[in-house]
């Protein structure tokens, strides 16, 4: 058996609007949003750097029906260069970019092919003796174990399964394409390159079932290094090593609050919290949410002003690290009595907002289908996302509840 190299990739969800930056700076929010393309431009430099044989993607290439030609034309400028370079690109087609849910395409070079989605389909590297054995979504929800139709092993071959898959179940990913680690093994396969869940992940060594994870993480939900993964079969003997392809990062820090912190002490304690946070960033922007936990004597006054608390607490982000960007502020902290609250809930006639402690379902119910109804108009696939405004119903009920409290006067 021939000797070579591939990069397994997947979920570059390109087209994905990032999660959560509401942020004032416009070139700031712009370096967030194009990060995604950077992350695959990336992909591509290392691709040809490395001189690999082939590059597969294991589905959502992208995040959603285009708005227009743009996502488009940037894949196929990429794609191009891998032609230019002499490698061959394998793809197939996930939950996001499924036949049913794209509407516009663009010509792609010639070294592209794409397994097929109504059957699953096999694509031969003959110089290398390798076959790829891959079938793509036909609709955005796919229910039914597609790997048990898998086709046989080549004998003689070096076979790699492709699949987009939560397998026995990853939350909160959808459960698509459902099947077992033993599913896969009994294809016989010498490795399998699978996508949907967007966390790195080695399922399995014997053989290699791996989730290389997503190329660049869009919210908060997805912190930490992103990339891909670089596979080398020496004589039938497979390595792995990750490539670590994003342009910037989310990460969350939870800050613990002392009773009498006042505003300033606040602070302080958050530039405490960030004195390492280089390490976190290597080198990229860092998207940063900020949770304060503990019990405040300051807390009403922390949300009735939660604007200008969000302002210095950016400011002290950057007296940390320039390129440090605040995502949000969670105030999670509990009541301490005192400077910054009152009591007598009932004197303020606040009986029914302290009702919604409670979250009666009917409640809930109504919010999610509200939130709904605003996915339903969100662009470019945000609308398709697990949270689709960046927190669950719950959450936002418990944040307005809070915030009402606070500018009437109210204390939990």
């Amino acid at each position: 058996m021939s000797s070579f190299s591939f990069i397994h990739a997947a979920d570059l969800h390109l087209g994905s609007p990032f999660q959560g930056l509401a942020m004032k700076d416009a070139a700031v929010a712009e370096m967030f949003m194009e990060a995604s393309r950077r992350a695959f431009t990336a992909l591509v430099n290392q691709a040809i750097d490395r001189n690999v044989d082939f590059l597969l993607i294991a589905g959502d290439v992208y995040d959603g029906d285009w708005k227009d030609n743009k996502i488009g034309l940037f894949f196929n400028r990429e794609l191009a260069r891998l032609d230019r370079a002499g490698i061959p690109v394998f793809l197939l087609k996930g939950n996001h970019d499924a036949e049913s849910v794209i509407t516009k395409t663009i010509t792609l070079p010639q070294n592209v092919r794409e397994f097929p989605v109504n059957k699953p389909g096999t694509f031969t590297l003959n110089r290398l003796k390798v076959a790829l054995h891959g079938q793509g979504f036909a609709e955005r929800s796919a229910t039914e174990n597609l790997a048990r139709g898998y086709p046989p092993p080549q004998p003689g071959w070096f076979n790699i399964g492709v699949l987009h898959t939560s397998l026995t179940g990853r939350e909160p990913h959808a459960p698509y394409a459902p099947c077992s680690v033993e599913d896969l093994r009994s294809r016989g396969y010498d490795y399998w390159a699978l996508g949907h869940v967007h966390d790195y992940e080695v399922v399995s060594e014997n053989p290699p079932i791996i989730f290389p994870g997503n190329l660049q993480g869009r919210s908060i939900r997805e912190q930490g290094a992103k990339g891909a993964v670089l596979v080398s079969v020496e004589d039938g003997t497979v390595t792995h090593e990750r490539m670590i392809t994003d342009s910037a990062r989310f990460a969350q820090k939870s800050v613990l609050v002392e009773a009498e912190d006042d505003l300033p002490a606040i602070l302080r304690r958050i530039e405490t919290a960030l004195e390492n946070v280089a390490d976190v960033m290597e080198g990229r922007p860092l998207a940063l949410r900020i949770r304060l936990t503990g019990r405040s004597s300051y807390r009403r006054e922390l949300l009735a002003r939660a604007q200008d608390f969000r302002d210095e607490a950016q400011a002290a982000c950057h007296r940390c690290h320039e390129d440090v960007w605040l995502e949000k502020v969670e105030v999670r902290v509990q009541d301490a009595g005192g400077a910054g609250s009152v009591g007598g809930q009932q004197s303020l006639g606040l009986d029914g907002l302290l009702a919604l402690e409670t979250l009666p379902v009917e409640l809930l119910a109504e919010a999610q289908a509200r939130i709904a109804e605003i996915a339903a108009r969100l662009p470019g696939g945000l609308g398709a996302q697990d949270v689709a405004l960046g927190d669950d119903a719950e959450t936002l009920l418990a944040e307005a509840r809070d915030l009402l409290l606070a500018r009437a006067g109210g204390s939990r």
